[in-house]
């Protein structure tokens, strides 16, 4: 048998509810899923360590662009590699996809709401895994699952037509719509017309960094980065949060350099360095 050559996995085709599979709503059982607003961003593991990409291409390791860089940074510290790796013979043959969860017009409660939710899993010779065996992948390798409104709902009991929204998981407020999937590896996003992301005023870094920077932000981060903790350890993260958090009014092209250079000094102050 040949070995596999591993390559660049793109995300699956999620139609909208008029272009779904025929069969979707006809057969068998289907799962809902909370369709989060947010970035589609994939990842595998090469002989370099982790390597990430979103629908188009793969970024540079370790130059990933800022819009994804709290996600990124999850996934490198929760992300079980060594599980991993000792569970399956060709590990870059595989591919993990989800949501990097950012700003994108809804505000979701960013304290609570992980910065990567895992939807797919794609293995070699099988593709796209079922949804109740990414889910279990990714839990037991150490991410968060995209929260399931529903498992293994008979079709004869979902009617999407008459389908009442639920409560996001992840805000006060109804889900922005809800992933349908079967295990034939069927599926369709039902967006919520109650639900429109907005796009915030603009903010320059400089009027970002003074308005939600905080001295109570800084301990916390400092906190959490323990003995490691120093003004650049905590610039990074800081600055990684604060895109994440108002990513949609940053503009286009995200300077994270000028978010960092305008919160140094508030870092290095509180942090007495």
């Amino acid at each position: 048998m040949a070995p596999l050559v591993p390559r660049v996995e793109p995300f699956p085709a999620t139609p909208g509810l008029d272009d779904a599979p025929a069969d979707l709503f006809e057969t068998g059982h289907i799962w809902l899923q909370e369709f989060v607003v947010g970035a589609p961003l994939r990842f595998r593991v090469t002989d370099a360590g982790l390597a990430f990409g979103d629908e188009r291409r793969e970024f540079e390791q370790w130059a990933e662009p800022a819009g994804y860089r709290f996600a990124v940074r999850e996934v490198r510290e929760q992300f079980d590699e060594d599980a991993f790796r000792s569970a399956v013979e060709v590990p870059d043959a595989y591919t993990f996809f989800g949501v990097a969860t950012r700003h994108e017009g809804l505000d979701y409660d960013w304290a609570r709401l992980p910065g990567f939710l895992g939807v797919d899993l794609h293995a070699p010779d099988k593709g796209f895994r079922p949804p109740d065996v990414a889910e279990q992948a990714f839990e037991r390798l150490g991410l968060a699952p995209v929260n399931a409104i529903a498992k293994e709902l008979a079709t004869r009991d979902f009617r999407p037509d008459r389908y009442a929204f639920p409560s996001s998981e992840w805000y006060d407020g109804p889900v922005a719509g809800v992933l349908v999937r079967n295990k034939r590896g069927g599926r369709a996003v039902i967006e919520n017309a109650a639900v429109e992301p907005t796009k915030p005023e603009t903010l320059a870094p400089e009027t970002l960094v003074e308005q939600y920077l905080t001295e109570g932000r800084i301990d916390r981060i400092a906190t959490d980065l323990g003995d490691s903790a120093s003004v650049d350890t905590v610039l990074d993260r800081l600055v990684d949060e604060l895109v994440r958090e108002h990513y949609a009014s940053l503009g286009d092209s995200v300077d994270a350099g000028a978010v960092r250079s305008a919160a140094a000094e508030s870092v290095a102050r509180r942090l007495g360095q």
